[in-house]
């Protein structure tokens, strides 16, 4: 979809398809709205008046000018409540206004930015918000299969009148296309088959990036592995038919003298639990298990092409888990490249083993933050459910803090957790410094306290178990995977 920025009156734009807005109990519209309505002769009112447009949230009423003005379908999108109304809110009335224009065949739109006028929000932040909600809500995954060709809009044009706001909406648009444009890429490497977002294919995608967006990356074999020591990433490799992946994504690499930022994914790209074999109902979604190297390949798309005055890293260890006679066992004992042991007791607790040198490699940049992102535990999903919220476990209150401003203007919500030393004893070992896991109680925190063994420096590990896939569609999220967190770690950066 092609994003646009004009200045002009609605009313006047040559699109197929207007997107106005309507708060609920709203009698009289007012702003653009209102000027469309009076190029209407008031059909805007006589449908309020009715009772047929309440402007509940949501809520999207369809009128045929019958060319009263050049457009051949007008559509009022609800907003609810004044007093309730937030960025969410301009997401949400974005990706249901252009979902029915979609649905209507519209090939042309033109909308206003949502919120940016009564509503109070600052016109940059209401634009990108727009744009976001309008790009993730018409995300489509590419899949193989045979099916009827839909309707995809090739236009989305943002009308403002006043000249004064344009370069704030411009800023707040093109922000917005390209953090929508990271969310569907890890949406995308998600929703791929296993045996197509191989460790392979990642690195792959890895390198489009880096040439894309002026990144420097480093994808490391076995034998690069080997050399630096890497035994818990190469422990859960040993098994992989396909060959692993250990990928470095570098943006402004050689600007030390700016604050260093690093992003860590868990990139397994199918688990089936290793020796310790998963039940077979539903492995399937163990596609989704590369979740948090989706996200961190996203969020550094998206980097790249804001080019953002940071130093960021982006690291994703990523192989498969699979059952095979190399592979490794329980009661194993492994030495990560910090020297530390682990007793394995379940392969099925592989993603904070590659996770674990990952942190360690991180440490080499002297980072001022490192922020890991994995699709850890079913524990976290039961403690949080099913696509309500993260987990994040925090070292340092400060980074934590900022991390849970970002989930509030995102809506990608995270939940504090504790990293109580009780769990780093329920993984004492006779045998080795640790044990992989510390049962089946308490899982969600014993994996947090293992990574932390890894850490030397401000860390945050985020389990997006819960919100890495979706099984109904959302307001602007399609069943399958989400992109979670590509947006919070953008936000979180920008604020920086």
């Amino acid at each position: 979809m092609d994003i646009k920025v004009e200045q002009g009156s609605i009313e006047a734009s040559a699109a197929d398809t207007l997107i106005v807005n309507l708060f609920e109990g709203v009698t009289t519209p007012g702003g653009a709205t209102g000027a469309l309505d009076r190029a209407l002769g008031g059909a805007i009112s006589d449908l309020i008046a009715g009772g047929d447009l309440k402007g509940k949230a949501g809520e999207v009423a369809v009128l045929y000018p019958r060319g009263a003005v050049g457009a051949r379908r007008v559509l009022v999108v609800g907003l609810g409540k004044a007093e309730a109304f937030d960025v969410e809110g301009v997401r949400r009335a974005s990706a249901a206004a252009i979902k029915r224009a979609r649905d209507l065949n519209a090939q042309h739109v033109a909308t206003i930015v949502h919120g940016a006028g009564i509503g109070g929000l600052d016109p940059a932040t209401a634009a990108q918000a727009t744009v976001e909600g309008a790009l993730l809500a018409t995300y489509r995954f590419a899949a193989q299969k045979q099916r009827e060709a839909a309707n995809e809009i090739a236009s989305l044009t943002i009308v403002e009148y006043d000249a004064g706001r344009l370069d704030a909406i411009r800023q707040g648009a093109s922000l917005g296309e390209a953090v929508a444009g990271g969310v569907a890429l890890a949406r995308d490497l998600v929703n791929m088959p296993p045996n197509v977002a191989t460790p392979t294919r990642l690195a792959e995608q890895a390198r489009e990036i880096a040439a894309a967006r002026g990144l420097a990356v480093t994808v490391g074999d076995r034998a690069w592995a080997a050399e630096r020591h890497m035994g818990a990433f190469l422990a859960v490799a040993q098994g992989a038919g396909e060959p692993p992946a250990f990928i470095v994504l570098e943006h402004n690499a050689e600007r030390s003298d700016l604050p260093a930022i690093v992003l860590v994914g868990k990139g397994i790209t199918f688990d089936t639990g290793g020796i310790s074999l998963k039940p077979g109902d539903r492995m399937w979604e163990m596609k989704s298990d590369m979740g948090g190297a989706a996200a961190v390949l996203g969020a550094m798309d998206a980097i790249g092409r804001l080019n953002l005055p940071l130093r960021v890293i982006g690291i994703t260890p990523c192989t498969e888990n699979m059952p095979d006679a190399a592979a490794y066992r329980p009661a194993d004992v492994i030495t990560a490249s910090n020297g530390k042991t682990i007793e394995i007791i379940s392969t099925d607790a592989e993603g904070r083993m590659v996770l674990a040198d990952a942190l360690v490699y991180a440490a080499q940049y002297e980072p001022a933050a490192v922020i890991d992102l994995a699709t850890l535990t079913g524990a976290c999903v039961v403690a949080l459910g099913s696509g309500v919220a993260a987990g994040i476990f925090c070292n340092d209150d400060g980074l934590r803090d900022s991390l849970l401003a970002a989930a509030d203007a995102t809506y990608e919500r995270l939940w504090p957790l504790p990293l109580y030393d009780d769990y780093r004893r329920s993984i004492n070992s006779e045998v080795a410094d640790m044990k992989n896991t510390g049962g089946r109680f308490g899982g969600v925190g014993t994996s947090a306290v293992f990574l932390r063994e890894f850490t030397s420096y401000p860390w945050a590990h985020l389990d997006i178990a819960g919100v890495a896939l979706a099984e109904k569609p959302g307001d602007y999220a399609p069943v399958g995977g989400t992109g979670f967190g590509v947006r919070l770690l953008v936000e979180y950066l920008r604020r920086l």
